[in-house]
């Protein structure tokens, strides 16, 4: 399959301002462009003329939400023209491709999963190429394909780690770019979970913002000044050294007491499979816990205190507006949410203003969007900084 990327690429660095703006912000009157890029009406229409021709961006009715106090001749709103485009997003975990397809504003409008019986890179993008031409006959024009891995991801086009898919320097842009004729942006995905809920979720106009997620591992993104900081530890296992509780449980993964060794899924697991020898799913250790059954009660009360230490940690030194839990163990909250809201008290200030612990519950579609958003982010608007 190949496919032609957009006419309207490149955007200049003045046309990517204006659509950036528009595109997190809008729809926004033209004085109200003009004023957030301090730009003279003059460069403005300059710089809106080629984006309002090519489509990407449209002139819409103005409502009471657009209401101003005008001298002269009253303008139109601007709006990006969100189905104008469409981008493909893949999240690739151990067993299974998450796919989707979602509009410039990152609406999800399909979902296609397929499971990965294999973990041959060369296979793993023939699946991709196979599912995305599958996409593209329902959405013809396709502009680029955003990729999320768990692991370690170099020059958003190579997977240096992946201990999930015992990948190392797989080249996986590359690869999926030769199936498809597409561009193709690769990254580690709780970043481009973390860039989606900083453009369109819960961190949009924050400018403090910080992700954790907690499931087959634990996650950190953190956003200042509207931007998600890059961290050269953050895909190589975030808690694996964040002692919570030196006493607490030694697993096979992460050190005595980690932030991953008392939260993480497979941890969770392994402690009731050591005690008892039954190897239950997640969902039925909280059930278990739910119903005061006293091992499931234990260990999920000391995986609850764990998550409210490390929020109210989190919280003493990075001081975010908002904190989004997200991941396949959000369950925990559902059980022992009060228990993490009581940690998080006792580890805070008594005067510390309360942080807002905002709880996602979520699927891997939504990191497969993130995963889409990234592809937005690179290859129309050229704004990525991570």
């Amino acid at each position: 399959m190949t496919t032609r990327v957009a006419s309207w690429l490149p955007l200049s660095a003045g046309e990517r301002a204006v659509a950036l703006e528009v595109l997190v912000h809008g729809p926004l009157s033209r004085t109200e462009i003009a004023r957030r890029l301090s730009l003279s009406a003059g460069s403005l229409t300059r710089l809106t003329k080629p984006l309002i021709e090519s489509g990407l961006l449209v002139e819409v009715p103005e409502g009471a939400a657009f209401a101003e106090v005008r001298q002269g001749r009253p303008s139109q709103p601007l709006d990006i023209v969100a189905e104008s485009r469409s981008f493909v997003g893949f999240k690739i975990t151990e067993d299974m491709v998450y796919g989707v397809v979602t509009t410039l504003r990152s609406e999800i409008v399909t979902r296609h999963d397929r499971p990965l019986t294999t973990h041959d890179p060369g296979e793993v993008a023939d699946q991709l190429g196979e599912m995305t031409a599958e996409l593209a006959d329902s959405h013809p024009g396709l502009a680029g394909i955003g990729i999320g891995v768990g692991g370690l991801v170099q020059d958003r086009a190579v997977v240096g780690e992946s201990p999930f898919l015992s990948w190392r320097d797989v080249r996986l842009a590359e690869l999926v770019e030769e199936r498809t004729g597409l561009p193709v942006v690769v990254e580690n995905d709780v970043a481009a979970l973390v860039e989606a809920e900083t453009w369109f979720g819960a961190g949009r106009g924050l400018d403090r913002f910080v992700v954790l997620t907690i499931g087959a591992g634990i996650g950190y993104g953190l956003v200042l000044g509207g931007k998600r900081v890059p961290c050269a530890e953050e895909d190589r296992g975030f808690g694996r050294h964040w002692i919570v509780d030196p006493n607490g449980p030694l697993t096979p993964d992460g050190e005595r007491g980690s932030a991953v060794s008392l939260l993480t899924i497979p941890s969770i697991r392994y402690q009731i499979r050591a005690a008892t020898g039954r190897d239950l799913t997640y969902e039925e250790i909280l059930a278990g816990a739910a119903r005061e059954e006293p091992l499931p009660a234990r260990v999920i009360d000391e995986a609850a205190r764990a998550l409210g230490t490390l929020v109210a940690q989190i919280s003493n030194f990075a001081m975010p507006q908002k904190i989004l839990l997200a991941g396949e163990g959000v369950g925990l909250m559902d059980v022992a949410g009060e228990r993490v809201r009581e940690t998080i008290r006792a580890h805070r200030h008594p005067l510390a203003d309360p942080v807002p612990l905002e709880t996602k519950v979520s699927d891997f579609h939504d990191w497969a969007r993130g995963a889409a958003v990234l592809a937005i982010q690179v290859l129309v608007l050229g704004s990525y900084d991570g």
